[in-house]
């Protein structure tokens, strides 16, 4: 394979990593961690989650999978470049 192939995926790996950071910082705290030990449970929790709620949800996963495929890929890339 060539090594442009590594170069994208590495690239890919560190956008997704920032970006997944990124996402989980913007969720909301679901209480009884750390938040709620410094007085952060104080708020009233709402019934049901929003959309806005959901749609950080699903974009938090697909981004999660794609730095998964990424770690992965990278992975079979160095057992197929050592391999030859």
């Amino acid at each position: 394979m060539p090594i442009a192939f590594a170069y994208t995926l590495i690239v890919l790996l560190i956008i997704s990593s920032i970006l997944l950071t990124l996402l989980v910082l913007l969720h909301r705290g679901k209480g009884g961690g750390m938040s709620s030990m410094f007085g952060g449970g104080v708020t009233s929790s709402l019934a049901g989650s929003s959309v806005a709620e959901k749609n950080l949800d699903r974009y938090t996963v697909l981004v999660g999978v794609i730095w998964f495929a990424c770690i992965v890929g990278l992975g079979l890339w160095l057992k197929i470049t050592q391999a030859a």
